[in-house]
């Protein structure tokens, strides 16, 4: 691991500092790109409007024409954090707009992601009988023969996704997506539940536009910031300045105690405080738990949990959320430390060691839980990582994570084209993607995507690096200055602040069983920058302790203790000696 300093264009940390903007603050936001004052509080006036949006204006149309009509709507969620938020996001705002919404979300286990024709099938059979429109939420993008099926069913389909597209489009009414042909929408990396909430921004000022609404009685979709703020952190999404826009809100919301009854008792459940709500609670409090639940049961608990206005039955349903959160923690860790086994074995046969990619798989292990273990390896190792296990079908699933400069997607289509049949289906992102092959594919998977990752991953690319902020002034080492950067929108593309410094080990022992903490001293710091001072430091899930002297990043944060509360570092990395 080596450290590579931001660099701060000192003229831009001078506009942002006499716009009365934090001076650390400012230096931080100038290292990651921001150079107007109006990006760091921005009004919702400032968000991109829908009509830039390749789509959102004729989904508007088709929407108000089916409110007016009376027909019948049916959402098809996706089983993650991102594609519930979308549903919810979804049946309030359409409900709230007049519309005669429900919902159907396919099992990860049974029916597979997104509208298949397996869902197709299902959402004719609903209760409530046949649907007139079934309307995708966060997938779509890559249904052609479920849409296909919708379509013999008699059933119309308007397609809300944000995956990239493949080589053909699903026969849909509609296509609302920033990644489709022909979109210029200028921010790319809205979630799912970013487009549905675009949707209904287009939907309302299509029903002003009709004379159904007014601006009195038009209904504020603002309330449902909370919960596209939620889906858009845990997607991981790349916070470009109209998603930190909307994750800004919806915070702004939390803290204000503006919140879903769900959102209120996902904190309550995760023990944490809606007053002091940041990315990092939604990215990895809420967000897991949400998670959880279409990993390992089925994403209606998580859903319900959402949409429901009854507290006590939120409460009752973010409890059972984190029950089935802590099941799959325990069930990841299993996994997590059989991969690193079965890596060790693998490095000790030969040259896999050098490999570019990592590609495991287990008949033991669980196909909800392989995306979170190819994401610690991939941490772990700095490489592309894979992980598979069986599917009900007898089929292999595989999830995958990437590392910055390798497109999984395109990797993935680049070795369907090399082994033709070998891909059942797949699909995703830059940096996360998901596949299934035959039982017997994984040897040639792993070969196929070991030669693509060799090929465009360069010794530069496959060198941990981490982008640190320099020392932190021994001015801003306090709480006020911790709880200011905590409360900015920090994520995916827009880091947050991880600051280096080289110390000297005093004393470090064991905290609890998993963590370590140790006194420091600072050393070779500059002016100011508090050379000599004594701190503390925490390193969580790390059982190995320091060397005496070492260069570590850290990030800044505060302890409470019986009403006191002190600032202390937290250990990101420790740079690898020269």
């Amino acid at each position: 691991m080596k450290f590579i300093a931001r660099d701060a264009p000192p003229r831009v940390v001078h506009t942002l500092r006499n716009a009365g903007i934090h001076p650390l603050l400012a230096q931080l936001l100038a290292a990651r790109g921001v150079h107007d004052p109006a990006e760091v509080e921005p009004d919702m006036s400032a968000l991109l409007p829908p009509k830039l949006l390749l789509g959102a204006e004729q989904a508007a149309r088709v929407l108000a024409d089916a409110i007016a009509r009376g027909e019948r709507l049916c959402i098809v969620a996706d089983y993650d954090c991102d594609g519930a938020t979308a549903c919810a996001v979804g049946l309030r705002g359409l409900s709230m707009l007049g519309a005669q919404v429900g919902y159907v979300v396919p099992n990860r286990f049974t029916t597979g992601y997104g509208l298949s024709p397996a869902v197709a099938d299902l959402v004719a059979q609903q209760p409530g009988g046949k649907p007139d429109w079934i309307v995708t939420v966060d997938n779509g993008i890559a249904s052609v023969e479920g849409v296909a099926r919708a379509l013999q069913l008699g059933m119309r389909v308007l397609v809300t996704d944000h995956h990239l597209p493949g080589e053909r489009l699903p026969d849909a009414a509609v296509i609302v997506n920033p990644n489709q042909p022909g979109c210029t929408f200028p921010s790319k990396n809205l979630a799912g539940v970013g487009v549905m909430f675009y949707v209904l921004l287009a939907l309302r000022a299509e029903l002003r536009a009709r004379g159904v609404l007014t601006a009195a009685t038009q209904p504020r979709l603002d309330g449902l910031l909370d919960l596209v703020a939620l889906g858009t952190v845990a997607d991981v999404v790349k916070l470009d300045t109209n998603n930190r826009l909307l994750v800004a809100h919806g915070l702004k919301r939390m803290r204000e105690g503006r919140m879903q009854p769900g959102v209120r008792a996902l904190f309550a459940a995760a023990a944490r405080e809606p007053a002091l709500a940041s990315s990092f609670d939604l990215g990895f409090a809420l967000g897991p738990r949400i998670n959880a639940a279409g990993r390992l049961a089925d994403m209606t608990v998580g859903i319900e949990c959402l949409i429901t206005d009854d507290g006590e039955r939120a409460m009752q349903l973010a409890q059972t959320l984190d029950a089935i959160n802590r099941e799959r923690r325990g069930i990841e860790a299993g996994m997590r430390e059989q991969a690193q086994e079965a890596l060790a074995r693998l490095q000790g046969q030969g040259d896999a060691a050098a490999n570019a990619s990592i590609s495991l798989f287990s008949p033991d292990w669980h196909e909800g839980v392989v995306g979170i273990v190819a994401g610690r390896l991939k941490e772990l190792h700095h490489r592309p990582a894979f992980v598979f296990a069986p599917g009900a079908d007898g089929q292999l699933r595989g999830s995958g994570r990437s590392i910055p400069g390798f497109h999984l997607r395109d990797a993935l289509d680049l070795v369907s084209k090399r082994e033709p049949g070998l891909l059942v289906r797949f699909g995703g992102h830059a940096a996360a993607s998901g596949c299934t092959i035959a039982a017997d594919g994984f040897a040639r998977f792993a070969a196929a995507f070991e030669a693509v990752a060799s090929a465009w991953l360069s010794p530069a690319l496959l060198a941990r690096r981490l982008e640190v902020d320099g020392e932190l002034g021994a001015e801003w080492f306090t709480p006020d200055v911790a709880q200011l950067l905590q409360a900015q929108v920090w994520g995916q593309g827009f880091a947050a602040p991880v600051f280096a410094s080289r110390v000297e080990v005093l004393q470090q022992g064991q905290l609890g069983e998993r963590h370590m903490k140790a006194r420091v001293r600072l050393l070779d710091a500059p002016a100011g920058a508090g050379a000599g001072a004594t701190r503390e430091l925490i390193a969580w899930n790390r059982s190995d302790f320091l060397p005496a002297q070492a260069r570590v990043a850290w990030r800044l944060d505060t302890n409470t203790w019986q009403g006191r509360t002190q600032t202390r570092m937290v250990l990101e990395a420790v740079e690898d000696a020269d």
